[in-house]
């Protein structure tokens, strides 16, 4: 039913509509205001479309930060991939992982906004059944591509044979909304950088036996 509501809809579309330009300026408003704080009206300044127009292009308010968010989930996946390649060390791996996730905590020109998903779904999920789907799904995804990650050290060595991937990703994912919760309240991102760093120390740390 959500899937079907945020199918773009050719009428109305202004030539120059852009979609990926669009979820962006629509994601950034949402970001600065929060989804209760953003009216339809922000929304149509900020992707320079009329009413009819946006809503015709991606549907009602919900609908199009519902897309925001998966926006901004398939975009840090995607990264996220890219810094766990399998070509990298697992700490190397998780170090470009934080590195990149406090460029965009501290991306709001000198003001530090933390991630997108968590500063504004988590204020509508309890009351939204459909905001909260999105973001189950993407904090799903996130848990997934680190623990295939963590299951991969496991088999090559870089960890013991006996270490839970699946609570190790729990942690890793703990450490980016820590990050993202202190970068927003104000923490300094040196500050964060180096608490990133020792989590992975612990993360990537190898006991082995008398005999290893």
């Amino acid at each position: 039913m959500v899937q079907n509501a945020l199918k773009p809809r050719p009428r109305g579309r202004p030539r120059a509509y852009d979609p990926e330009v669009a979820l962006q300026s629509v994601l950034e408003a949402f970001w600065k205001r929060g989804y209760s704080g953003t009216s339809l009206d922000d929304l149509a300044a900020a992707t320079g479309m009329n009413r009819p127009s946006l809503y015709a292009g991606f549907g009602d308010k919900r609908a199009i930060y519902i897309r925001a968010l998966e926006h901004y989930w398939e975009r840090g996946l995607n990264g996220m991939r890219r810094a766990l390649a399998p070509e990298r060390s697992l700490r190397e791996g998780l170090l470009s992982v934080y590195a990149g996730a406090l460029s965009i905590y501290f991306s709001g020109g000198g003001r530090p906004r933390g991630c997108f998903a968590m500063g504004t779904a988590t204020a509508e999920i309890v009351e939204d059944p459909q905001i909260r789907a999105a973001f189950t799904r993407g904090m799903r995804a996130l848990d997934e591509c680190l623990e295939e990650r963590f299951r991969l050290a496991r088999a090559s060595g870089e960890l013991p044979a006996d270490a839970d991937a699946e609570t190790m990703a729990g942690l890793a994912a703990g450490i980016l909304s820590k990050l993202a919760i202190r970068a927003r309240s104000g923490t300094p991102r040196a500050e964060l950088s180096e608490f990133a760093r020792k989590a992975v120390d612990q993360l990537c740390s190898v006991r082995r036996g008398p005999d290893g």
